[in-house]
């Protein structure tokens, strides 16, 4: 006996639990490549896997684009985008719908279709969202040539299937759904980025400037104290050498090793752990509140990204492109390397060419401290109860973007018998 096979998402609205209105659909049933260029008044926008289609100097700092634009892709709102260009996750491209309240302008080189709906486009934006969805639809049609490049034509990328609902009713309930939870989410998200500007402002209050000896804002307690002296890196503590592996060494458990990949917002993150066998040589074992450093980097923007190593994290060594930092006061200076003081020693030390820090020269960098340990500790302490406030807000901003990811495994639907 055959089996008859229905294609119905695990969760649906009760008003359309009764009816069977899914289909296997090609995308080029859906969306549609309407060709439009630059009339020349548009602004140029960037495509993000976090922000969406944004402003480019907003997310770049300034604007890339060529001086003529005129041959750039027309983005009206609630177009679906695709970039055609690999980028972490997302080594095929990213596909994202534009919603800019206005006519945008992008790269000749990205695909833009208008959806059957706008509601259709939020579906279709939510459901290429995760890295393992869209990499599933792109891999059999995405052909790479010379230095990583994607080679697929418009017509191929919309020759594939997705089960999608033909009700428009259902896919607005399903659309108003998504986009309440991404404006829950974007609330949260600019709850966190005040947050971090609150720290960035009273890191600028707590330590002196460049060339001062006295911060702006002094707690009451020492006002009267002497200036704070300067002292080099060095006086502080103690470098701890990174580990160099080979892949042989790689392991699916044993000791872990701690990457760039492993810094995120000031913060240890252990979603993406490599371990190394257990009883290999010139492994330095961390320690709860070493502080971690990336001290060379592919990217440049990662070079002297830090974060303490709490107790939490297991056993653990850290990679020959980290460092870590050792001292006796490791609240006070993980504040200080948060100081515009030192990212600017960073910077300078990098130049053109340069993409590392060297040991000796890090241990050569200058900092006012204060005199009295009262007073590191005042600082150290303020600071990191408003971190521990940021962490806290970060996994909020986590759990509500696991729970969309949740539902939208649920409310798109699997071929079931």
């Amino acid at each position: 006996m055959s089996k008859t096979k229905k294609i119905l998402p695990e969760l649906r609205f009760p008003e359309f639990s009764k009816n069977e209105t899914w289909a296997d659909r090609k995308l080029s049933d859906v969306l549609f490549e309407h060709k439009e260029k630059s009339i020349g008044d548009e602004e140029v926008h960037s495509v993000s896997v976090h922000k969406g289609v944004v402003n480019q100097i907003e997310h770049l700092g300034r604007v890339f684009a060529a001086s003529n634009t005129e041959n750039y892709k027309r983005v009206l709102p609630g177009d679906i985008i695709y970039t055609k260009s690999p980028t972490g996750d997302f080594p095929f491209g990213i596909i994202k719908q534009s919603k800019v309240s206005k006519p945008v302008i992008v790269s000749p080189l990205y695909g833009v279709f208008k959806p059957e709906t706008t509601d259709l486009g939020v579906i279709l934006d939510a459901y290429f969202e995760y890295p393992e969805r869209t990499v599933n639809y792109l891999s059999s049609i995405v052909q790479k040539g010379a230095k990583n490049t994607i080679n697929i034509h418009n017509d191929i990328f919309l020759s594939k299937s997705l089960v999608l609902p033909l009700d428009k009713r259902e896919q607005r309930k399903i659309a108003s759904c998504i986009i309440s939870i991404d404006e829950v989410i974007a609330i949260h998200i600019e709850k966190l980025e005040l947050l971090n500007e609150h720290k960035k402002g009273l890191i600028q209050n707590l330590f002196p400037i460049e060339g001062e000896r006295v911060p702006k804002y002094r707690f009451k307690d020492f006002k009267k104290d002497d200036h704070w002296e300067i002292k080099e890196l060095n006086e502080l503590g103690d470098l701890i050498n990174g580990l160099t592996y080979s892949p042989t060494d790689v392991r699916k458990d044993g000791l872990l090793v701690l990457r760039s990949s492993n810094i995120q917002n000031g913060m240890i993150d252990l979603k993406d752990c490599v371990y190394v066998r257990t009883d290999i040589k010139g492994a330095n074992l961390s320690k709860p509140n070493d502080i971690l450093v990336c001290v060379r980097n592919g990217s440049k923007a990662l070079i002297g990204k830090n974060a303490i190593i709490s107790k939490n994290v297991p056993i653990a060594t850290h990679g020959a492109f980290m460092t870590v930092f050792r001292t006796k006061i490791p609240e006070f200076v993980f504040q200080l390397f948060q100081t515009d003081l030192y990212n600017n020693q960073v910077m300078a030390g990098l130049g053109a060419t340069i993409n590392s820090i060297n040991g000796k020269d890090l241990l050569k960098y200058k900092f006012p401290i204060p005199k009295n340990p009262r007073e590191q500790q005042k600082i150290a302490s303020c600071l990191s109860t408003l971190d521990e406030i940021i962490a806290a807000q970060s996994e909020i901003i986590e759990q509500l973007k696991q729970h969309k990811k949740g539902l939208m495994q649920r409310l798109l639907p699997k071929t079931i018998d």
